[in-house]
């Protein structure tokens, strides 16, 4: 097997998904490799948080294999952080901020509470919501439990992060240090990010990939200009 192969760590094959009789994707065959940073981006209803979700095996393809990979071995699971849309979390269920980070570890084993209360902490100061702690989600505004959402994710520190509009309610003064963290992630992880806002996110990612029911990658992803890709 060569290099590039061993460098894999999730391959999508052939893959396919319908949902009550419409094709959402079709024919992809994808390849994530070890300290990627894959930006994806295509018009609304193309597919982009479909493939997440297959991505995460959160859902199953109508056809084709989705498959983990350490090194060039297949593997069941993989250490993925994931950051959804907001609009796919219930901000009237009654938990506390502290709380949602917290349960970015439950998949860790053999952490004290003194180990997960100095984690949730170093979550809660790198964005910004110490003083937060203790409030009800349905008490934060949208770009508070974005952040929020966002440290669920890292705490773990996972192998893989999986970022779904990150950006999306954030205000502008937290944006660029929403940028300064997921650029000291992509130094430590491999990222798969979904955004609108590619302007800033373009020249941080190493791959560039259109989503609009099939998948197309650009050649030039640092230096991508939309019109290169249509």
């Amino acid at each position: 097997m060569d290099s590039a192969s061993d460098n894999r760590i999730i391959s999508l094959e052939n893959v396919d998904f319908e949902r009550e009789g419409k094709e959402i994707l079709k024919g992809v065959n994808f390849d994530v490799n070890r300290g990627d940073f894959v930006a994806v981006t295509g018009p609304n209803g193309g597919g982009k948080t479909t493939l997440l979700r297959l991505i995460l095996k959160l859902l199953k393809p109508t056809s084709g294999n989705v498959i983990y990979y350490d090194r060039s071995k297949s593997v069941k699971k993989l250490s993925i952080g994931y950051l959804p849309q907001k609009n796919m979390i219930d901000s009237h269920f009654p938990i506390l901020l502290e709380e949602v980070i917290a349960s970015g570890l439950l998949c860790v084993n053999g952490l004290s509470k003194e180990e997960i209360n100095g984690k949730v902490d170093a979550m809660l100061d790198l964005v910004g919501l110490t003083s937060h702690r203790h409030h009800a989600i349905g008490q934060l505004s949208g770009g508070q439990l974005q952040r929020g959402l966002l440290g669920r994710a890292l705490i773990s520190t996972p192998d893989v992060l999986v970022l779904d509009e990150p950006l999306s309610y954030v205000d502008k003064q937290f944006e660029q240090q929403m940028y300064d963290i997921i650029a000291a992630e992509s130094r430590r992880s491999t990222i798969i990010l979904v955004s609108h806002e590619m302007s800033t996110i373009a020249s941080m990612a190493s791959r560039h990939i259109i989503v609009d029911h099939r998948l197309h990658e650009c050649s030039a992803a640092r230096h991508y200009v939309k019109s290169e890709c249509d």
